[in-house]
């Protein structure tokens, strides 16, 4: 993984906006319709051209596919692995509750017309054992396409390629394990099983030349789901487990080839109930990854730096801020966002351990966005902007 040496390096959490026709085919997908499959091929190809000339123009270093080719960053795992049926009970997260003007405008804003939409709320259960495909035939179909959209593009300029996968711990409170499945006891087998199947994806995309990065909001977001109504310290037990299935996914893939992402839900709510950093961040920590990225910009956490300055990354760790918020379309200012990595710089005491970045992604479920399409770019540009500003105080 590649430190900004001589110069703050900019990334972002991975997806970005995706074509419609991709998106009403992906739902379509989801929804387990059938589908032309080399339409199918074809959209992601174009919309993967799209993202890759739209990164480097907005001045991404470390750019991806930006997931044109998944219908959400951690719904998509039932395509790929079988055991799943059925529909998912997950609870109401506490902004809805406590806020139910907020959840009106929230659903009309995002869920309320007539298409159909990705199985968020109501995605799948762990029914019997959770499979991966045996010939890896979705995650191939995955960075085949990304690598011949790079080769189009001359490997598009990019400092390094990621790519994003789904952690055992997200995808196991999202996707439910069904009561009475007969193959997982506990959810913790269930959690196990998974970090033994997703270990196949993460070690064939590293193997593809890319950075792995993990998307785990579940570390700081169930907070406001499964665990709303119980003590601090049970949530804090599961995360602990959480980390050590990912542990076990990771066995033989070295830290600095994986980012591990962490937020608290990717919408433009309260998140009054949000969990604090200060007690994840041991527990985070020990997870065997090269780089952190964690959401610093919404406003109910912008104050956490202190936090993290208190209690630093370990030395072999790279740490990406959010310095951008995925959930408004004010432009932040090229200023604004030098003086953010300014301020992550000394809390690392090393520039070159820190990485500019988002809070979030700008699509993480296909026709959810809070940004405009044409926003996600400028914000993109203004990120890049502000590191050269950064660059310019610090080196």
């Amino acid at each position: 993984m590649k430190r900004s040496e001589d110069r703050i390096i900019t990334t972002h959490a991975g997806s970005l906006p995706r074509p419609e026709k991709l998106e009403q085919l992906l739902v379509q997908r989801d929804h387990q319709q059938e589908i032309d499959e080399a339409e199918f091929r074809d959209e992601v190809a174009s919309a993967l051209d799209w993202v890759i000339e739209q990164q480097v123009a907005s001045g991404v270093d470390v750019g991806n596919d930006g997931e044109e080719s998944k219908v959400g960053f951690q719904t998509y795992v039932p395509q790929r692995m079988s055991g799943f049926g059925g529909v998912s009970a997950r609870n109401t997260p506490t902004d809805i509750l406590r806020f139910p003007k907020y959840g009106e405008m929230f659903n009309a804003r995002t869920w309320s017309d007539d298409k159909e939409r990705p199985k968020v709320w109501n995605a799948p259960q762990a029914q019997t054992a959770v499979v991966y495909e045996e010939d890896l035939s979705d995650v191939h179909f995955e960075t085949d396409l990304f690598a011949e959209a790079l080769g189009r593009h001359s490997g598009a300029g990019f400092t390094e390629t990621f790519m994003n996968s789904a952690t055992p711990g997200i995808v196991s409170t999202t996707m439910l394990r069904a009561e009475d499945n007969p193959d997982y006891a506990t959810d913790a087998e269930y959690l196990m099983a998974l970090a033994g199947e997703l270990k196949k994806e993460y070690e064939h995309i590293v193997g593809a030349g890319h950075l792995l990065q993990l998307d785990s909001p579940d570390l700081a977001m169930e907070r406001q789901f499964m665990f709303q109504d119980r003590p601090l310290n049970e949530f804090l037990e599961r995360i602990e487990l959480h980390i050590e299935a990912l542990n076990v996914a990771l066995a033989d893939i070295p830290p600095e080839k994986v980012r591990l992402h962490v937020c608290y839900g990717n919408w433009d709510g309260p998140h009054l109930d949000d969990v604090d950093l200060d007690p994840l961040l041991p527990i985070v920590y020990e997870a065997n990854v090269g780089a952190l990225s964690i959401a610093c910009q919404n406003p109910r956490h912008q104050h956490e730096w202190k936090v993290l300055k208190e209690n630093p990354p370990p030395d072999s760790m790279v740490l990406i801020p959010g310095v951008i918020d995925v959930t408004t379309n004010y432009l932040e200012h090229p200023e604004v966002v030098a003086d953010r990595i300014c301020l992550f710089a000394e809390v690392m005491g090393d520039p070159s351990r820190v990485i500019a970045g988002t809070d979030c992604g700008f699509g993480t479920f296909a026709g959810y966005t809070f940004v405009a399409e044409d926003v996600v770019w400028a914000k993109l540009q203004m990120l890049s902007e502000g590191a050269a500003l950064a660059s310019e105080r610090l080196f």
